[in-house]
């Protein structure tokens, strides 16, 4: 396959995964902020969405105050901010356009009626009017973008690398949501009865943001518990958004692509799934949640440099 064809489809399937990933954030912190607490509390989960996407400067240049309306709008449909849902969704269509007859037509047409009808619910005003529909909106719409893939695409190096996009961004995203969240609460920081039902809504939160609140009280049937919520989130392969299940699905998709050109990415990605796999939870707190984080967060990047070298067009300055 051409190197520019599999820059497409795999940058549409990061932009398509990026658009949901906001929208999930997005849908939690704003559902946070309808509960009692104090204005500090409420600035810093606003803070902590900007911080999430490294955004806070580029949103502080464009407005003097961290108010609710403004962080909405900046994340959701300011088409100058390359990681708002609206500059990813405009993204993953210009990607799937470029490779249009890559595509089956069931994937092409699922792409471009998210766009338009998107731009359509922005010019209506329902994100001021039920923001709540919108987010749920494309969450659905990317549910529905990979379950057409896998439903109508042929199993070859277009759908690989459409898989690889997919999970490379994912594990990205719930690593960036688990450390922001992390660096905020110190288990036992907030000892008294009030604070103690503040952290279990801070908590589930987090959970629902990626969809994994109902998995853990199936896996632990417990009260949520911080350190189970990092175990969850990085280290059990049977949920779905976790870093080692994103790994294991980008080392099968590697595998899959495989050149005499990608073994040293297959490899390092390998290593990282490996310490993911033989990982223990109370090490890694012991360590430090934040640092461990931060690291993978650099790692994860290095491989998309990989990945990129491997198979994908040269990044130009």
């Amino acid at each position: 396959m051409l190197s520019r064809t599999a820059d497409h489809l795999f940058w549409m399937a990061r932009y398509m995964e990026r658009a949901e990933n906001t929208a999930r954030m997005l849908d939690v912190t704003r559902k946070a902020l309808l509960l009692p607490q104090s204005d500090e509390r409420a600035l810093h989960s606003l803070r902590a969405v900007l911080s999430i996407s490294e955004l806070a400067e580029a949103f502080a240049a464009r407005y003097d105050d961290v108010a609710a309306d403004n962080v909405l709008h900046f994340m959701t449909a300011d088409p100058n901010n390359p990681s708002s849902i609206y500059s990813s969704l405009r993204a993953a269509r210009e990607n799937a356009r470029a490779v249009r007859g890559t595509l089956t037509t069931e994937s092409w047409e699922t792409i471009n009626d998210t766009w338009l009808d998107f731009n359509r619910q922005l010019e209506a005003g329902v994100l001021e009017v039920v923001p709540d529909s919108v987010f749920e909106w494309v969450k659905m719409r990317s549910h529905l973008s990979r379950g057409v893939t896998l439903g109508t695409a042929l199993k070859d190096e277009a759908f690989y690398f459409t898989q690889l996009g997919t999970f490379l961004e994912r594990a990205d995203n719930t690593a960036r949501i688990l450390d922001v969240r992390f660096a905020d609460a110190a288990p036992g920081a907030r000892p008294n009865a009030a604070a103690q039902l503040d952290d279990f809504y801070y908590w589930t939160s987090i959970l629902s943001s990626v969809s994994g609140l109902e998995i853990y009280r199936q896996v632990y049937r417990d009260v949520l518990i911080p350190e189970r919520v990092a175990e969850l989130l990085i280290l059990n392969p049977s949920m779905p958004r976790s870093l080692l299940a994103s790994l294991d699905r980008v080392c099968e998709n590697l595998a899959m692509l495989r050149t005499e050109n990608s073994r040293e990415c297959e490899r390092y990605a390998g290593k990282l799934r490996a310490e993911l796999l033989y990982a223990e939870i109370r090490p890694i707190l012991a360590r430090g949640l934040h640092a461990y984080l931060t690291e993978f967060l650099g790692r994860i990047a290095t491989l998309g440099n990989k990945i990129g070298a491997a198979f994908l067009l040269p990044v130009t300055s």
